[in-house]
């Protein structure tokens, strides 16, 4: 598994737990693996479906400051 894949499923996992306060950590983490904005946001948005909207916007407002 690529360390591109291991972040996606990381912050898959960590916002569908909701243990947000691990969040920031590892989003950057996915950002220095390759993860793009776009990436992000369109794994977000697809979660929120399946995890709650609450707990989707809270991570776009966590990816929001990592991806400035």
């Amino acid at each position: 598994m690529t360390d591109k894949t291991r972040s996606i499923v990381t912050i898959s996992s960590l916002i569908s737990g909701g243990n947000l306060e691990q969040l920031d950590h590892h989003l950057q983490f996915a950002k220095q693996n390759g993860v793009t904005k776009e990436e992000v946001a369109d794994i977000i948005t697809h979660l929120a479906f399946y995890v709650g909207w609450p707990k989707a916007w809270s991570a776009f407002n966590k990816a929001k400051d990592i991806w400035k």
